[in-house]
């Protein structure tokens, strides 16, 4: 049994194989309390080799788990997680809490080059649930509401505090507020449509991480790329998953 934990800003996931695939899977918030989450998650759980990414994975260690703990980058657990769902895929882009990835992988599933927003919560799933917030709505309906929208107003600024500060001026002036919330739709899609060329876009193209659950950033990003996304069963899963691939290939290797 090998258990994948991705410890992210806002939530962790575990993921438990065995040798005949995933026998497990699990979420929870992240809280304040990162170290006591951990314990819950872990709670029954009989692993041979826990293997940790994400921001927490640090905390993953044998004295609190009980079991041998080894960690990698995201960067590598997407890349596993998602040549393990997708073979054939190019491209990812995964969009988290806190951070935005956009990943270039080779034909063998290895990462040919990748770019990193992790410095900024700009264009992240925290930036979208901060201004949920100014429109009074829970994060897991602002994309809905954003798609009742027809004209998506711009918002120049990235930040989200300056965003914010946009959002409220323009309701002020008597705009429609879902006109507004499909602007700051647009501009993460500008944001992450730039990392993807930089990258070097081609395609299988896969979109995960929580962001990946919004049906407007699906709709917009389709429509500037050209290119309809894979997206996996459970998107903010693919880093739990890779990690306990990751961990699974050093049991084989040994």
């Amino acid at each position: 049994m090998i258990a994948g934990i991705d410890i992210g800003s806002r939530s962790m996931e575990l993921v438990l194989l065995d040798k005949n695939g995933i026998v497990l899977e699990r979420k929870l918030p992240t809280t304040f309390d990162p170290a006591s989450q951990l314990k819950i998650i872990l709670d029954g759980v009989k692993a041979d080799l826990i293997s940790a990414t994400g921001y927490g994975r640090k905390l993953v260690t044998e004295e609190i788990c009980g079991a041998p703990c080894v960690s990698l980058t995201e960067i590598k657990a997407y890349a596993l997680g998602i040549s393990y769902l997708f073979p054939e895929a190019r491209t990812i882009l995964d969009i988290g809490g806190q951070d935005t990835k956009a990943i270039s992988l080779m034909k063998n599933g290895k990462v040919a080059k990748f770019e990193m927003n992790d410095r900024c919560a700009a264009g992240t799933g925290k930036f979208l649930e901060h201004l949920a917030t100014v429109f009074q709505l829970p994060i897991e309906e602002f994309g809905n509401y954003a798609l009742g929208g027809t004209e998506p107003l711009t918002i120049n600024s990235m930040c989200t505090v300056f965003a914010e500060t946009e959002a409220t001026s323009l309701m002020a002036q008597g705009k429609n507020p879902r006109d507004i919330a499909l602007g700051l739709h647009a501009s993460i899609v500008r944001r992450t449509t730039n990392m993807l060329h930089r990258v070097g876009l081609s395609e299988p193209f896969v979109f995960a991480g929580g962001v990946a659950n919004n049906p407007c950033v699906i709709n917009m990003l389709t429509d500037a790329l050209n290119i309809k996304p894979l997206i996996p069963e459970g998107p903010d899963m693919v880093g739990a998953l890779g990690s306990a691939l990751y961990g699974k290939s050093l049991t084989e290797i040994s």
